[in-house]
């Protein structure tokens, strides 16, 4: 019977591959900041109310404030804040280029910087094979957006890219900085903690400095923004960035992280059977790749992975 981490593993791929319809049905009638925002305020609500039932909210240490703090703003306010905006400027095989590679990328570098992991070669060979997938996969679609490009757009969509490119690290920060908090407390307190003050920080940045986001609050924003709103709240937020969170502190960030590797592939086949679209010679092997670096990255050390999994709460 697969292990409990593997089946959590393979949940938040599909939970995190599936939530860019919500994305992209909120983006295209709600200013972007507000509707993270008030995603992430909302299930960070239920989360904190979740983890005070019963017994009251748990409470966080004063000495572990700082690092919350941190933690919220790094994977939260500044990555949501430069990926939405940077996604206005480029297409969504740059951005997925960017952000699906740099993102187990920086998880990695931070990991081993900080101390949380040690260098394995298997690890890093997964980490390149799966960048490789995403180039063969998304690298042709970003290489014509690109191409395509002159002056002033030229210019944007460099400022977009290095926006997205940004996000990726901010988030592997973030997660790996995060660790040290979720060996202490439940990790449905730290991602409840962590949502809603990130997103009740971006709340306020939309309002003060997003057009339309006051309007917005009326709430006109159509059936399909709100279905995808509640969405994300529920499953990409609520229940998503839990498992995250709990795999951050069961198997590591490198290997947490990915999910990046197959999240895409399963985005790729839901548009494909969702909306017809067409899948080309160089998709499927950028695919296959991508899931055979995810394989190579979870499968390794197999009764390290066990032996965690049954001491763990």
């Amino acid at each position: 019977m697969p292990n409990r981490n593997l089946l959590l593993f393979l949940a938040l791929c599909a939970i995190w591959g599936t939530t860019w319809i919500g994305i992209k049905a909120g983006v295209e009638a709600v200013p972007p900041l507000l509707f993270a925002g008030t995603r992430f305020i909302a299930a960070g609500a239920i989360l904190l109310a979740i983890s005070g039932r019963g017994e009251g909210l748990p409470r966080i240490g004063v000495a572990d404030l700082p690092r919350l703090a941190a933690t919220s703003l790094l994977m939260i306010v500044l990555c949501y804040a430069a990926l939405f905006w940077g996604m206005v400027h480029v297409d969504s095989g740059t951005g997925a280029v960017l952000e699906m590679s740099l993102t187990p990328v920086a998880l990695m570098g931070f990991a081993l910087a900080l101390g949380e992991e040690t260098f394995d070669r298997r690890r890093l060979g997964a980490l390149l094979l799966g960048i490789v997938g995403l180039m063969i996969l998304f690298g042709p679609t970003a290489w014509q957006s690109w191409s395509s490009s002159r002056g002033e757009a030229a210019g944007l969509r460099l400022l977009g890219a290095a926006a997205v490119a940004s996000a990726a690290v901010t988030y592997g920060w973030g997660s790996v900085i995060a660790r040290p908090l979720l060996r202490l407390y439940p990790p449905a307190l730290i991602a409840g903690s962590t949502a809603f003050l990130g997103g009740a920080i971006l709340f306020g940045l939309s309002l003060a400095f997003e057009p339309g986001a006051v309007a917005a609050l009326a709430g006109q924003w159509g059936a399909a923004a709100w279905a995808g709103w509640l969405f994300l709240v529920l499953f990409g937020s609520l229940l998503g960035y839990t498992i995250y969170m709990r795999l951050l502190r069961d198997i590591g960030a490198t290997r947490a992280g990915s999910y990046a590797f197959v999240s895409p592939v399963i985005a790729v086949l839901l548009g494909i059977v969702s909306f017809g679209e067409q899948v080309r010679t160089h998709d499927v092997i950028g695919m296959g790749i991508m899931l055979m670096a995810a394989g190579l990255a979870m499968f390794e050390g197999r009764q390290k992975v066990i032996a965690s999994t049954v001491g763990g709460s």
